[in-house]
């Protein structure tokens, strides 16, 4: 099986680290406001694979980081991730119902609630990275760091490529301009956290950042690709999301452009592309070979 090279093992560790972090960060009821509170924690810690916090100790882990200067930035990219999700889920946007197996959190809770708390799990993601009690690096480097997630999640790539996917709805794109889109939607979040992981290893090796930040992209687009798969054939109960739920919202995909065989191939191209950025690390980028073979091994 591709990606069975993987260490289980250490995959769970840093899943259950950052799961335990996270749970640290996030607010206690402090107010009457007890659905707010309720809905952050709900939002973020009801599963999830935590690819991205896994990527940013990953590559750490390449670069000789210790995990635990790692856990603001893991968590910090988490938190963005999980804010996208409640507000892509809502009824003006891609109106799901259904995400990580469970109503989505404009259903569990409502549309008001929803909003504020994809608002607050944005500002805290950078709140966590800016201040030194939750991360231990230098100032110079804490600016670098909010600096390249707002950057990644903004409107020079996540935001933008949401609004670009919106735009994209009843349209057919060519396969450069879907490409594109994702490398703004899904690519520029998982570049963002192999270069958080580079920030925090004090290198002034910019060869190397750039390696990082192409291997992240092309993952990030094999991983997009293997998602529009997993829409059409996938099975609800184990992707924890409405399976079809593209093809339904008119969405442009690889799999509509494409078909499944040449999507599959391009699956290959994306994850090769990652695999040969890793070059300039050497031995080094082994673990994050497997992990690129792991992300696109997957049923979910």
């Amino acid at each position: 099986m591709v990606g069975c090279g993987m260490d289980q093992v250490l995959l769970h560790t840093h899943k259950k680290t950052v799961e335990d972090f996270l749970a640290k960060v996030l607010p206690r009821q402090q107010s009457t406001a007890h659905k707010f509170y309720e809905s952050m924690t709900y939002s973020v810690l009801n599963g999830g694979k935590r690819l991205r916090p896994l990527l940013v100790y990953l590559a750490g882990r390449a670069l000789g980081i210790q995990p635990e200067r790692l856990h603001a930035a893991a968590a910090a990219v988490e938190l963005i991730h999980c804010y996208s999700l409640v507000h892509d889920d809502l009824p003006a946007m891609d109106d799901d119902d259904l995400r990580r197996g469970l109503p989505t959190c404009h259903k569990a809770f409502d549309e008001a609630t929803a909003i504020l708390t994809g608002d607050a799990l944005q500002t805290l993601a950078f709140q966590i990275l800016a201040d030194d009690e939750f991360n231990p690096h230098s100032a110079e480097q804490r600016i670098a760091m909010v600096s390249a997630l707002a950057k990644a999640a903004g409107l020079a790539g996540m935001v933008l490529g949401q609004a670009e996917d919106m735009a994209a709805e009843q349209q057919e794109l060519s396969l450069n301009e879907l490409i594109k889109l994702h490398q703004h939607k899904t690519g520029a979040l998982f570049s963002v956290c192999a270069e958080l992981a580079w920030i925090a290893s004090d290198s002034k090796d910019f060869i190397i950042r750039d390696a990082l930040i192409n291997y992240g992209y092309s993952i990030g687009l094999a991983f997009q690709i293997q998602d529009d798969i997993l829409d059409v054939t996938g099975d609800t109960a184990i992707i924890g999301k409405p399976a079809g739920s593209d093809q339904k919202a008119n969405k442009s995909t690889f799999i509509q452009l494409l078909g499944l065989k040449e999507a599959r191939q391009q699956v290959t191209v994306h994850l090769n592309q990652a695999i040969a950025a890793l070059k300039t690390l050497g031995a080094n980028g082994n673990i994050l070979h497997e992990f690129a073979e792991y992300l696109i091994d997957r049923r979910y």
